[in-house]
């Protein structure tokens, strides 16, 4: 991805007004800070020909306001239509060509109880440059992962379809082990003992042709998997979403994880065992070739799925 000029933001959006990103603070005693009780997106805008592009910015909007709605926010101060558009606001004053943006929806109270009712929803909206999240070689090498030894959740312990805050301490743990252990990234298994998703990215499997990944049932619907199954399905390539088994992993012929801050990466590596013949196969290398393509502006896809920042 192509970087800004610019390493930090100057303005973060606070509230329905851009503030300087220093004076953009919250109290030490918020209830989101000590709780969890906040909804968030990871989007990623990109430099094309037109000019920054979003992608699937109304997609991820109505996620981060269904998030709101599913961790149980009666109300909200925007809507989703206006939250995207203070999106594209905040890439334009930071003056990004492509940027990572992170809108977050959290709770405030001065009853600091447990009641969610007893606050408000407030809403903030930063953007900021950042490459490749598992490394800026990652898309070519590869990433070694293990199976980790921590579940993801239940779907009626935390709510897999929402992207809450408190959520992702499940997610710190399984990561930070695995960076410990010497892998980049985990593999994290549903309740039931299958496997689930990794600790920020979807994950999919490659046999005799087939594209195997889990189906959404304990895991979050993530936007860019759904446009990865669309583009295999466009290039010809049977999707099935069903359990996948720790050891289906050990005999893939390619494995690839994808999510927005991940984008689209081979695993050549998992529990020690190589993955097909340790390189990304022909499968991955064409799904991430047709993600660039559709992310610069350059694949038929592209006019439903970016919003253009300046119009």
């Amino acid at each position: 991805m192509e970087e800004s000029s610019m390493a930090e933001s100057r303005y973060i959006w606070l509230d329905g007004q851009l503030v300087e990103y220093e004076k953009a603070t919250v109290h030490f005693l918020n209830t989101a800070l000590h709780y969890g009780l906040g909804v968030f997106e990871g989007i990623r805008c990109y430099s094309t020909s037109r000019g920054p592009a979003i992608f699937r910015l109304k997609e991820h909007m109505e996620r981060l306001v269904n998030s709101a709605k599913i961790l149980g926010f009666r109300s909200l101060p925007f809507t989703a239509d206006q939250l995207g558009e203070a999106c594209k606001e905040v890439v334009r004053a930071n003056g990004f060509q492509a940027c990572y943006i992170r809108p977050l929806i959290f709770h405030e109270s001065e009853k600091r109880d447990l009641n969610l009712d007893s606050g408000v929803a407030r809403v903030g909206i930063a953007a900021w440059a950042w490459g490749a999240y598992l490394g800026e070689d990652s898309e070519e090498k590869g990433v070694r992962m293990n199976v980790s030894s921590y579940t993801r959740h239940h779907p009626n312990v935390m709510m897999t379809k929402a992207k809450v805050t408190g959520n992702y301490a499940n997610s710190v743990l399984a990561k930070t082990e695995s960076v410990r252990l010497g892998f980049d990234e985990a593999v994290m298994l549903d309740p039931q003992g299958y496997v689930a998703e990794c600790t920020g990215e979807n994950l999919f499997i490659v046999r005799k042709g087939v594209i195997y990944t889990p189906g959404t049932w304990a895991v979050l619907e993530g936007i860019t998997r759904d446009s990865l199954i669309v583009l295999a399905r466009d290039l010809g390539y049977p999707v099935v979403e069903t359990q996948i088994s720790r050891d289906h992993l050990y005999i893939a012929d390619e494995m690839f994880v994808c999510g927005t801050a991940a984008e689209v990466v081979p695993v050549t590596e998992i529990d020690f065992r190589i993955i097909g013949d340790g390189k990304a196969g022909p499968v991955t290398r064409a799904l991430a070739r047709a993600f660039r393509e559709v992310v610069r502006g350059e694949h038929p896809r592209s006019a439903e799925w970016l919003s253009y920042v300046n119009g």
